[in-house]
């Protein structure tokens, strides 16, 4: 983020984040971490096209299952508490769809990160644990940038976290009942 832009002196509240995002559009994408602005690092075009197969390859499946879900690309908040939100690389969402004005999806299901060298430590620490304090997410997806390897956490019914490494198959995802090919997530080799 530039220097030259004035960060507040104090913990912001998430409406308080949006409002200083809007004053201040030269800033780029941010994160709100426990009343911080967070800065996020510029995407390589390898990060970008795994997003991409992300979000294709569950919209494919919801679509096969006939699902009322919903799939999102970045953009759209996923609050984890006043202080604190994120925006996934792709969000998975069923039931009633959020107004377009909205800024935060409504009750997400599975959030997804594609991970990084300079993001593995935040993506499986801290997210890791604040997208679970999110009572509707079932699923956290970690999808390695380098290989195709998706991590898959997953809340039980007794709330613990549940943690398989997936490299080739079908990823299950229930609820909401979709399967997803592992091969499918990942952009052709070159």
């Amino acid at each position: 983020m530039d220097p030259a832009i004035p960060l507040p002196n104090r913990k912001l509240t998430f409406d308080e984040f949006v409002d200083w995002c809007r004053a201040h559009p030269e800033a780029g994408r941010c994160e709100l971490v426990d009343g911080e602005i967070v800065s996020m690092a510029a995407e390589s075009l390898r990060h970008v096209r795994i997003k991409q197969q992300m979000w294709l390859a569950l919209r494919n499946a919801v679509a096969a299952a006939e699902l009322p879900c919903e799939v999102l690309m970045d953009g759209a908040a996923v609050l984890v508490d006043d202080l604190t939100s994120y925006e996934p690389d792709v969000t998975l969402a069923c039931g009633e769809r959020g107004e377009d004005a909205a800024l935060v999806v409504p009750e997400p299901l599975l959030v997804v990160e594609v991970v990084s060298k300079s993001s593995r430590g935040r993506d499986a620490g801290a997210k890791l644990t604040d997208y679970f304090r999110v009572p509707s997410i079932v699923h956290y997806l970690l999808v390695d940038m380098h290989k195709p390897v998706v991590i898959h956490h997953r809340r039980r019914p007794d709330e613990t976290i549940e943690t398989r490494i997936v490299r080739e198959g079908a990823l299950h995802l229930d609820p909401p009942g979709l399967t997803v090919d592992i091969a499918a997530c990942f952009p052709p080799p070159d």
